[in-house]
This record gives C-alpha cells, structure tokens and sequence, in this order.
C-alpha cells in the first residue's frame, strides 16, 4: 500500500445538485469514478472536514480533501523475464512482444506471463489495475503493446480505446489468394458449442476489421488488418469467417492448404509454421499525458519474414 499526498479542491457552483462521486470524478479526473467511490467508503474523502457518502448531493463551494492510496491489485509475482522495450517514459511502456508469451496470468499460466515481467520491470505497476496492461495480443501472436504507468495514464488509455482512439495495425499471412481489401463487419461471441473458441454469432458484440493485400502468392496473401473494435480472436476469428483463416493458427486456421508442385523449401516452411502467422506492426495514439500524437512500428518477427521469403521464391 502506498500513500499517496493529500489533495484538495474546491466544488464549483456548476456542479450543484449533482452527487459527490461524480462532482469527484470531474474535480480529480485522474481517478475512475469506481475508485473515487471507494475511497469516499473508506473515509478517505472529506467534505467540508466531514465524512459523506457517494450518494450525498454537493452544493457548490464545499472543501474537498482526498486522501487517495494505491494498493496492490492482485497477487501476482514480479519475475525477470527479458522485455524488448520499444519506448519508455513516466506515464508509458511499449513493448514488442514475442511469440508464445502470454499476456496475462490465469488458470494454468500463473507464472512466466507479460504481467510478471512488468511488475520486475517497473515495480509501481503493481498498483495499476492489470499491472497497467491495456489491450492484450494472443500467447503466439507477436508484436507492440502499450502500458500505462500510472492510474491518470491507464484511465485515459481505456477511454481512448473504448472510443476506438488507437490505431492498431497488423500484419498476417491468410490461406488463399485475395482479390483485393476489404472490411469485415460481423459480431462475435462464445461459440455456442466450443466454449474456449470465438465465432461469430447474431447475438455477439459488434467487430469490425479492415484489411488490405499487401502481397499475393500462389495459394496465400500477405495482408495489413486495421482493427477498428478490439474482440478476442477478432482477427483469426474474422479471417477465418470469410474463409482466409490465418496459415498456422490452430484454432481457426483449417486444414493446411500446399501449393500443387511446391518446393521442398516450402513445403517444409508450411508445415513448421504452428503459430498463427500475425503480428502487431503497428500502434498510434496521442500521449495520455502531452497529447502528443505517438507512433511505433515493430519490424515482422523472423519467423514471419522467412516464411514470407520462402512464398516469394515459390512465386519466383
């Protein structure tokens, strides 16, 4: 648990009549209202030198003191675990991350896990909601990912995701020649029957991804996706759909499709490619702190680039 110094605020007029936990949200903005009104339960806002509840209605011109403290948000374990770090300051993280690392502990993954390596990294994420992880990319899939150091950087983070403020863009092989991009509008959800996979379904939540050919091989295309929402599996699950699935992924990749008359190189490229063939290339946002508009590019993996050599030659 860290103390944090006190802070105080005064209620302005325009905020009369509304209730105490969102006049508090306006006044310290760098906090989510769910963790403001916590702190008003603890004792840990006064008004006017007087305990409230978070229902109690302000009136203008009250005195606001906030005690805030952060404590620990899990029981995770900090490890050194090697981080390839693209950018670094007070309110950020972006990491370039590998294949076959998972992003966040759970149920058989508790340990060797993005989370811990961050909490060995930088040590006051602990008292960040998700050691201030963000968006998550799937175990094999590789590439950038942002990380907020502190409560003001995490809570304008989600915002902007959940108001599709982030570009993210991405690189994969598909199975299958494409004609030209395209944008794939479908809601995903559960599967009805395989409940570990996605799928999309009427009753799912909205997914839009936009993709464009980037190179076409014999049997597979090179693309660049956009993902406008962020749904678990949303690409995998969207290629897949419209019958493109991702070369390696082994949930939704189908069977491996070979090229009539390949070269031994390429067959045995295929075949020894087992993790879904995508990468996160690309990520841009404004800076949560100076507003500054940020840009990050992480080159393909090798794997990715040797594969794609290889379809070239074919090609050739």
């Amino acid at each position: 648990m860290v103390e944090k110094p006190p802070m105080q605020a005064a209620v302005p007029l325009e905020l009369a009549g509304q209730r105490l936990d969102r006049a508090l949200a306006q006044l310290f903005s760098d906090f989510s209202r769910a963790r403001l009104q916590q702190w008003v339960r603890d004792g840990r806002v006064t008004v006017d030198g007087q305990s409230a509840r978070p229902r109690d209605k302000v009136l203008g011109g009250e005195q606001i003191e906030l005690y805030p403290v952060l404590e620990p948000q899990g029981d995770w374990q900090a490890e050194p675990i090697p981080l390839a770090i693209v950018y670094e300051d007070e309110a950020l993280l972006v990491i370039n991350k590998p294949a076959g690392l998972v992003v966040h502990p759970a149920a058989g993954n508790r340990d060797g896990t993005l989370l811990n390596a961050l909490l060995h990294q930088a040590p006051e994420l602990e008292a960040i909601p998700r050691a201030g992880i963000v968006h998550r990319l799937d175990k094999d899939t590789t590439g950038l990912l942002v990380i907020a150091r502190t409560l003001a950087a995490h809570k304008t983070l989600i915002e902007m995701m959940q108001q599709r403020d982030i570009r993210r863009e991405y690189e994969a092989v598909v199975q299958g020649v494409m004609t030209a991009g395209n944008t794939i509008e479908a809601p995903i959800g559960r599967h009805p029957v395989q409940r570990t996979r996605m799928a999309v379904v009427n009753n799912g939540r909205p997914a839009v991804t936009h993709y464009r050919v980037i190179e076409r091989f014999r049997a597979h295309s090179h693309i660049r996706v956009q993902l406008e929402t962020g749904r678990t599996h949303q690409i995998r699950v969207h290629m897949a759909h419209i019958r493109y699935p991702l070369l390696g992924d082994p949930v939704y990749g189908g069977r491996l499709r070979i090229p009539p008359g390949c070269s031994v190189a390429l067959d045995k490229q295929l075949h020894r490619f087992r993790r879904q063939a995508l990468h996160a290339q690309r990520l841009q946002l404004s800076h949560p702190a100076t507003g500054e508009v940020m840009d990050w590019q992480a080159p393909l993996p090798d794997d990715m680039q040797g594969l794609l050599e290889v379809l070239r030659q074919d090609v050739a």
